[in-house]
């Protein structure tokens, strides 16, 4: 029973890792063409996702120590990437950018309709361990970032400013810190009720 679980876990965590590879590459190509924060901010996010699902099907089949550890990991990259973030939509504050809003609002549909997937398979596998719920963590981060890209573009293709891009970049960025502080407390918890039982 416990390998057919695996079983089912590693194949819906194998076909989330490829999409989300898949829109990792397609934002960085829009991102690059578009002159979007908010595109390059969605393609660190995705790719972000993408290691984090390696890491748990890393971690599927290893002890709980292994689990906790691999989703430490993933949380603590979550932080790294929301500074990568932070850093980037500055620079193009001050350098200037010109997005183009069509190409965000086209381009962030895609992306949304991939994580329904994503988040659909997620929910499917029966008790996630603390990296699933990680991962669906990173799916649901993914829906919320997507949403203010397509709000972004529709203002920049309205306003002609690039500053509701910038905007989203920033906001991106406050996603993955909830994230990342969210998955940590997780991993904690599990390590808390690893060492001190579930009856303190």
């Amino acid at each position: 029973m416990a390998e057919q679980k695996n079983a089912s876990a590693r194949r819906a965590l194998w076909i989330v890792l490829l999409l989300n590879l898949a829109i990792a590459i397609g934002f960085f190509i829009t991102g690059a063409i578009g002159d979007s924060s908010g595109l390059i901010a969605n393609g660190l996010d995705n790719t972000s996702d993408t290691v984090v699902y390696a890491i748990s099907l890393f971690a599927l089949t290893r002890t709980d120590k292994w689990k906790r550890a691999a989703a430490n990991v993933s949380g603590g990259m979550l932080l790294l990437f929301a500074i990568g973030v932070l850093v980037d939509a500055v620079r193009r504050y001050y350098a200037g950018s010109e997005p183009l809003g069509g190409l965000m609002i086209v381009m962030s549909v895609i992306a949304a309709i991939v994580n329904v997937i994503c988040v659909w398979l997620l929910n499917r596998i029966d008790d996630p361990d603390v990296n699933v719920r990680a991962a669906n963590t990173f799916s649901w981060n993914d829906f919320a970032a997507n949403g203010g890209i397509l709000v972004a573009g529709g203002l920049v293709w309205w306003l002609g400013s690039n500053w509701p891009d910038l905007a989203v970049g920033v906001a991106v960025a406050g996603i993955f810190i909830w994230g990342g502080v969210k998955i940590l407390r997780d991993a904690r918890r599990e390590h808390h009720k690893a060492v001190h039982g579930d009856d303190e």
